[in-house]
């Protein structure tokens, strides 16, 4: 598909944006961690607060590998923070590490929205792994039966990854909502210090926004190939 004018026409926006947001993103991360918040905490430290004072005791704080590698587990229960958040004392470090307490607060409320996306993650993997190959496959032997429904099937794989990559957005939005709030209304930022973690949270969120507008627009491509392949019967 990669050497189909039409896939790069629908899919070289989605890979540009995406780039875009990346490229955002890491600027303003790598801005933030260069200033060092005046509280003094380290992303470990304030996570740790932030979980105890919303009563949560069953989520662990652990260091991983990697730069921006930060996650919350929620079968597990584990907070991850990549090494450089976890003892580092940036704005980087303590804003990537609230959002990311954010998600087990939103866990511990029932947050609806990451319910659907929990359940998604299996079925979403699936369908990252296997559409293409099932649509290529489908796409070669489209003249006959089976190569559309091959190509269908695909595309009902593959929009499971549209709807994840959607209900992500609403997901990581809240979470850093929340860790905002938090790190105001609780003084650990001074108003000057709001700006730049703000900054890392709003470019961390539009990564998001546009992996659903690439997913999306492959998505498009999809069942504008095999709209065209149902015509030529």
């Amino acid at each position: 598909m990669i050497f189909d004018f039409q896939y790069l026409l629908f899919a070289g926006p989605g890979i540009i944006l995406a780039l875009i947001a990346q490229a955002y993103v890491k600027k303003a991360y790598a801005e933030a961690s260069k200033i060092r918040s005046r509280s003094g905490y380290t992303g470990a430290e304030i996570a740790e607060m932030i979980l105890k004072a919303h009563n949560i005791s069953d989520v662990g704080i652990e260091p991983t590998h990697g730069v921006l590698t930060d996650h919350y587990h929620p079968v597990q229960k584990k907070l991850r923070l990549s090494e450089g958040n976890y003892s580092g004392e940036s704005l980087a470090a303590i804003g990537v590490s609230a959002h990311e307490v954010g998600h087990a607060i939103q866990h511990k409320q029932n947050y609806f929205p990451m319910y659907i996306r929990s359940a998604l993650v299996p079925i979403s993997m699936m369908g990252s792994n296997f559409s293409y190959i099932l649509f290529m496959i489908g796409m070669f032997m489209s003249t006959a039966a089976i190569g559309k429904t091959l190509m269908l099937a695909a595309i009902i794989m593959f929009a499971t990854c549209v709807l994840f990559a959607i209900v992500t957005i609403p997901v990581e939005i809240d979470a850093s909502r929340r860790a905002l709030k938090i790190l105001v209304s609780n003084g650990i930022l001074g108003n000057d210090e709001i700006g730049p973690v703000k900054k890392v949270l709003t470019a961390a969120a539009l990564t998001y926004i546009a992996a659903a507008v690439q997913a999306l627009l492959i998505l498009l491509y999809f069942v504008m190939r095999y709209m065209a392949a149902s015509r030529d019967d």
